[in-house]
Formats: structure tokens, C-alpha cells, sequence
């Protein structure tokens, strides 16, 4: 799958509405919007300069994967409109097999969390007080572990350069009403539990994701954005998974520990990752699609 890199894309015949941190986003007349997903890569809310080989195309097929996976339990955003149409023949290779065109959505102010295990900031947290997010836990638990329910623990979708903060569920029922807050936490556990069995069975653990929603000009909840991906997820392989220790990962936490090492204080501007850093970094989003999505 030996692509060009698309860091950032230049896309004259559409507006540009804005880039995130790996998307970059055009207006498609008034009800549709070009989601591009580049190779950029974001560690603890910071886009790095180094492209990533080959990460859109993986969390964009990835993505499209579970959409239809999912589509019996909740619509998804996609339109059905060829990415490739809606730009000029020049601009095609800027968004072939990273690109997808999406009906408009109110996109809900908050991000989704579901978490299965215990690690990550939700880790550090047990060892303080013996919570998550506020949840209280057993006593004992190990790093990794499994926990013994999973847990919504939702999130503020921040800007770009700016943190996401966890917020409670009575928090989530003021931003959006308390019947659509109890839908989102009902559905997104439903969600990660049937993802998590499926994946299970091809060898990777699912230690946490998180979803995004929005609704549609009828008010339905509508499964938005990413999903289910290296850049969402926490994916571990099962063969190598141990209680007590920090899993292997086919996800981020290989950058992340990276960085760690090199004592980064984790505010811009980010380094250049090594050469071996985005090669190994793509291995194991390019490793998680392959056992996800094979037949």
C-alpha cells in the first residue's frame, strides 16, 4: 500500500471549512461535506510534522469498515457520493482512499469514551484515588487490567491545540438534554462491547475507543467522524497481553513512548519523529487493519 504521503491538501475547487488535527475538511454545496484524512498524527493533542506512511488510507477503510459493521445498530454519516467526483481530475490523488463525502451534521459537543481496561490517564488515576473519571473501582486492580464492567467516561472535543477534559455523565446530560446523554452512554457501550467481541476473535484487544455523534436534520443519532481506529482506540494483540505491565500496542502508544523517552514536554512545536518511528508506527496501524477487517 506504498502511497504518497498527504501531509496537507490543497483543494481549490471546494471551500475549505477547516483542518483539525489529521482532517481536513470542504464544504460540498450546502448539505455534504469532503472529509479528507492525511497522514498527520496527534500525540497528547499536538500535530506532529512527520507524516505518518500510509495513515489515512488505513483509518479512512478502517473507518468505512465498521460503519458498515455497525449499520444495523445506528446510521452513519456517510452520503454514498464518490470523493473522487466532487473535485477536479487534477486534485483526485489528494483524496483517493482517505476521503469520503458526508451528509452535515450538529455534531455533539463531546467525545464518547468507553473504556474496557485499565490503562493511560485512566491508570494514573486509579493509582491517585482509585477511580476513573470520578468511577469509583475495586481495590487491587492491576495496570491493564480488565475491568469489570466498561465504563463511559465522556470528554469535551477540544480544538485543535487544546486539551479534551473529562466530564461526568450529569455534565454530558446539560450540554445535550438527559434522554439523548442516556442514549449516546447506552449506545456507545453497545457499541464497544460487540467491537470488542469481534475483535477478539482476530487476536486484538480493544482497551478503550471513543465515539462521536451527531444528529440529522430529523434528530436522529448518527455515528460521525472516525471510528474504531488506531488513532481513536487503544488496540493490544492478545497473544502478548499481560496483566501488570503496559500492553503492546498496534495504536499510538508506540509514538507516545517514544516521546516519553526523549523526556518531550508535550507542548508545540513537536519534533520530527525518527525514521523508524513513523515506519514502526505505520506497521502497526497497517497490523490492526489486516486483523480487523480479513475475512
Amino acid at each position: 500500500m506504498a502511497t504518497k504521503p498527504v501531509y496537507r491538501t490543497e483543494i481549490q475547487s471546494l471551500p475549505l471549512i477547516t483542518r483539525g488535527k489529521v482532517r481536513d475538511i470542504y464544504a460540498v454545496g450546502e448539505d455534504h461535506l469532503l472529509l479528507v484524512t492525511t497522514d498527520r498524527l496527534s500525540a497528547f493533542d499536538v500535530v506532529f510534522p512527520t507524516p505518518i506512511p500510509n495513515k489515512g488510507i488505513i483509518l479512512n477503510t478502517l473507518t468505512n469498515f465498521w460503519f458498515a459493521y455497525f449499520q444495523d445498530l445506528i446510521p452513519n454519516h456517510l452520503s454514498g457520493i464518490d470523493p473522487e467526483g466532487v473535485v477536479t481530475p487534477s486534485e483526485r490523488a489528494q483524496v483517493a482512499g482517505r476521503s469520503v463525502v458526508a451528509r452535515r451534521m450538529r455534531a455533539l459537543p463531546l467525545e464518547a469514551v468507553v473504556r474496557g481496561y485499565l490503562e493511560g490517564s485512566g491508570w494514573k488515576e486509579y493509582q491517585d484515588s482509585g477511580s476513573v473519571c470520578g468511577i469509583a473501582l475495586p481495590a487491587g486492580l492491576q495496570r491493564a487490567a480488565k475491568l469489570p464492567t466498561p465504563l463511559f467516561t465522556p470528554a469535551t472535543k477540544a480544538a485543535a491545540g487544546d486539551h479534551d477534559e473529562n466530564i461526568d455523565f450529569a455534565q454530558v446530560s446539560d450540554l445535550v438534554g438527559s434522554a439523548l446523554a442516556a442514549q449516546v452512554r447506552d449506545l456507545s457501550l453497545q457499541l464497544y462491547q460487540a467491537a470488542a467481541m469481534y475483535a477478539l476473535e482476530r487476536e486484538i484487544i480493544i482497551a478503550d475507543t471513543k465515539f462521536e455523534f451527531g444528529l440529522d436534520q430529523a434528530g436522529t443519532l448518527t455515528l460521525i467522524d472516525e471510528v474504531l481506529t488506531p488513532d481513536s482506540s487503544r488496540f493490544w494483540p492478545k497473544s502478548s497481553y499481560r496483566v501488570g505491565a503496559s500492553p503492546e500496542s498496534f495504536d499510538k502508544q508506540f509514538v507516545r513512548n517514544w516521546l516519553e523517552s526523549i523526556h518531550w514536554n508535550k507542548q508545540p512545536p513537536a519534533p520530527e519523529l525518527p525514521a523508524e518511528i513513523a515506519a514502526g508506527t505505520g506497521a502497526r496501524y497497517q497490523e490492526a487493519l489486516k486483523r480487523l477487517t480479513q475475512a
